[in-house]
């Protein structure tokens, strides 16, 4: 598997340290914060709805949503780029306007947009961060909605300043607001990659912690078996 330089070092260093820690009483690189749901949310229709985030190594973005029931299907790849760079290699260097992003198809009736930017904003990834998730550095960690129509942009637009005014981070929320104009699903070696790689130390530290939140601050809403890909097209 080819990984950025970043992720093999942190590896790296970990094993060279003896480093080893399950997800219970992990200490996560960026900690969940306790936040109100929106004051707007949608109104559930019929059908299935498909939305799009982008907070950092889509690893543990996709490893949350997979475990929020009402969840469908959770699909890492890449968003804000065009298709013919939508590469991993090429979108590791930053240059190519790409996010590493999570497609997320989902039954409203279960779980609302404005649920799922609640747990997105709380437990997925830290919004206050510009360009970088934890160790990940680059515009192809940044954090990004990508909406696919006037009502989610008006409901994430109106939930990230009810947030803001709340000062409920301590930092201004810098979550760019976007319109979907495409997603490439990621190669198959990183779909499913938090489930089917639970050891690996990058997952250990930063993402397997962000389970264990979404288990406790969202329970009414968890999953403990998640939605994967490979059982999806199965």
């Amino acid at each position: 598997m080819s990984t950025p330089f970043h992720r093999r070092s942190l590896a790296a260093l970990f094993a060279a340290v003896g480093f080893s820690i399950g997800a219970s009483g992990a200490g996560a690189a960026e900690e969940a914060v306790v936040i109100p749901p929106p004051a707007v949310d949608e109104t559930a229709g019929p059908g299935t709805e498909t939305a799009i985030f982008a907070g950092g190594c889509f690893w543990g973005v996709q490893g949350v949503f997979q475990h929020v029931k009402g969840v469908e299907s959770a699909v890492s790849g890449y968003a804000g780029g065009d298709a013919k760079m939508a590469q991993y290699e090429a979108v590791s260097t930053g240059s190519t306007g790409h996010a590493e992003a999570v497609q997320v198809k989902f039954d409203p009736k279960q779980v609302t947009y404005g649920k799922l930017l609640q747990i997105f904003f709380s437990v997925a990834h830290n919004p206050t961060q510009l360009n970088f998730q934890g160790p990940d550095r680059g515009t192809q960690y940044r954090s990004a909605l990508f909406v696919a129509d006037a009502k989610q942009r008006k409901l994430a637009e109106s939930y990230i300043s009810q947030l803001d005014k709340a000062q409920v981070f301590p930092q201004p929320i810098v979550t760019k607001v976007s319109e979907a104009t495409g997603f490439y699903p990621a190669e198959a070696y990183h779909q499913d990659f938090l489930t089917l790689n639970p050891t690996y130390p990058y997952i250990v530290y930063n993402d397997l912690p962000k389970i264990e939140n979404l288990k406790s601050l969202f329970p009414a809403d968890y999953r403990d078996k998640p939605v994967l890909v490979m059982k999806v097209k199965g």
